[in-house]
């Protein structure tokens, strides 16, 4: 079974940056991040395909950038210019589906989840 280790977050101030990353055990073919905070729905923050297709929620274009990262199998997201709206519980998520889809909504649909990364911003 792929286990997701997720790395990062924590506490920053508004404006400030933060990188989460997330590494799977073997390999999978959609990797990504959503988040949730409290009395908020599940929302899908950036997903990136082996292809190298990826999205990004539109709350997240032009701050929040996800890439692969050094180690196989494994994703960084480096968010800038957070704000305190982005305070939330973020979740890495992955499938080892060849069909996989990078929609961001669809990340909702991974079956594979990591255990939560807090990231709070203060303002």
């Amino acid at each position: 079974q792929v286990r997701l280790m997720e790395q990062g977050g924590g506490s920053v101030q508004s404006g400030g940056s933060l990188i989460l990353s997330c590494g799977a055990s073997r390999w999978v073919n959609c990797l990504g991040w959503f988040r949730q905070s409290p009395g908020k729905e599940r929302e899908g923050v950036a997903t990136l395909r082996t292809d190298g297709l990826t999205s990004s929620a539109d709350f997240a274009k032009g701050r929040f950038t996800l890439s692969k990262g050094d180690a196989k199998n494994s994703v960084t997201l480096q968010m800038n210019s957070l704000k305190p709206e982005d305070t939330a519980m973020y979740y890495c998520a992955a499938t080892d589906d060849f069909g996989c889809s990078t929609v961001i909504r669809d990340i909702l649909r991974y079956q594979i989840r990591g255990q939560g990364i807090q990231v709070n911003v203060s303002s």
